[in-house]
């Protein structure tokens, strides 16, 4: 009965949440679309002609701001590639490659669409399947967010960056400190977008070292 009360009220809420109705007036898959243009606008992150990869991608609202971005004039100025585990609907000009980012031999795929060109901006929405066990889930979080770092440091130019999910709770401090290692700068990010009751936060980390 609790559940049933907790999923009533989490779709009463979801239904009157101002994102979520201008995501369905602006076209967009989900809400998240406005956490990456809250994140964009503040920092700037996006122009035409960037080459942007986007993990963790499906329903797709972040390839659909990326790629609106990189609208110039009706043409796509630029490149996006995106991945996920789950399927995903297409969106125009994104290559959708699908597969678990966690095996090499989908990050071999992944690297041989990149081919020779050096990265400007991986995003990543990417949060693994979480179990309620605080120890185990920031586990699984942090082995993403190292995954991506690497992906980062093997693609990305030297002025490029790297934007991650990452979530508040013990093993939050090691990722921050791996990000330190990598990059020049690295700044927490927590758009109003994101839920107040969630402990998700975003990292941006810029410029390697």
């Amino acid at each position: 009965m609790a559940k049933n009360k907790f999923n009533k009220q989490w779709l009463q809420d979801h239904l009157k949440d101002p994102y979520v109705k201008m995501a369905q007036k602006e076209g967009y898959r989900a809400r998240a679309a406005y956490k990456l243009k809250e994140m964009d606008e503040a920092e700037k992150l996006l122009r035409p002609g960037m080459l942007v990869v986007d993990l963790g991608s499906a329903p797709g609202s972040w390839s659909q701001y990326l790629r609106n971005k990189l609208l110039d004039k009706g043409e796509l100025r630029g490149r996006i590639i995106a991945m996920d585990i789950l399927p995903m609907e297409a969106v125009p000009d994104v290559t959708f490659l699908q597969g678990d980012f966690r095996e090499d031999e989908v990050l071999k795929q992944l690297d041989a669409l990149v081919g020779q060109d050096k990265v400007d901006l991986v995003v990543s929405d990417m949060a693994p399947n979480l179990s309620g066990i605080e120890s185990a889930d920031m586990a699984r979080i942090a082995h993403v967010c190292e995954l991506a770092l690497e992906f980062a440091q093997t693609h990305l130019k030297p002025e490029g960056a790297l934007l991650v999910k990452a979530f508040h709770g013990s093993g939050y401090s090691q990722i921050v400190e791996s990000f330190k290692r990598v990059f020049r700068v690295v700044k927490p990010l927590k758009p109003k977008a994101s839920r107040d009751k969630s402990s998700e936060t975003f990292l941006l980390g810029r410029v390697l070292k």
